[in-house]
């Protein structure tokens, strides 16, 4: 297994251990939670950058990648509900974006066509990875001191609320581009 491959399954494997963290408090644990997450995150932007740096492109690697990553952000969402830090709807937003770009490369492979992934898609991973962290954020600071509250308290709270709300509507604006522009895929077939 080449290393681009490693770190995909790393980021299935962080995205565990995330969960766990953050559903069992113990001191700093949503700090930890945080970190864990950046960790995750980081795995998905250095796998990527390998694997077409060293031509290590891999069916595995095309995959299992950007599943890694719906499983990973669809689980910190999920995960907020879980505490009340985001509203389900958003969730529902996101996952079901997800699941139906999920649906449509399925159907593209059984024709045997493989759907690129547009920069609109990219920009929507960065503002739900930007979102989950910041809500991990506002959740860590007060294990910080002080010190920390005194600087976070105020502005994170906000920034939260406006990266959630970017992130939903370049989720949902993404999706729907993503299914306009292959269309022809899923038409013919109904």
């Amino acid at each position: 297994m080449n290393l681009p491959n490693k770190l995909t399954v790393a980021r299935f494997i962080l995205t565990a251990v995330f969960l766990l963290v953050f559903f069992n408090p113990f001191k700093f644990s949503n700090t930890i939670a945080l970190m864990i997450f950046i960790a995750a995150s980081l795995t998905d932007y250095f796998d990527g950058k390998i694997a077409r740096r060293d031509k290590l492109i891999t069916n595995f690697g095309i995959l299992m990648d950007p599943l890694a990553d719906k499983i990973l952000i669809c689980s910190a969402f999920i995960a907020f509900v879980g505490r009340d830090l985001m509203p389900a709807w958003m969730v529902v937003v996101i996952v079901a974006r997800e699941l139906a770009i999920t649906g449509l490369r399925l159907l593209a492979a059984a024709k045997n066509l493989v759907i690129a992934a547009e920069k609109y898609g990219k920009h929507k991973t960065i503002s739900q990875i930007v979102a989950t962290i910041s809500v991990l954020v506002l959740v860590s600071y007060p294990e910080w001191g002080e010190m920390a509250e005194t600087i976070f308290d105020p502005w994170v709270p906000i920034f939260t609320k406006i990266a959630l709300w970017i992130s939903v509507i370049l989720t949902a604006s993404s999706g729907a581009l993503y299914l306009w522009r292959n269309r022809t895929l899923y038409l013919n077939d109904m």
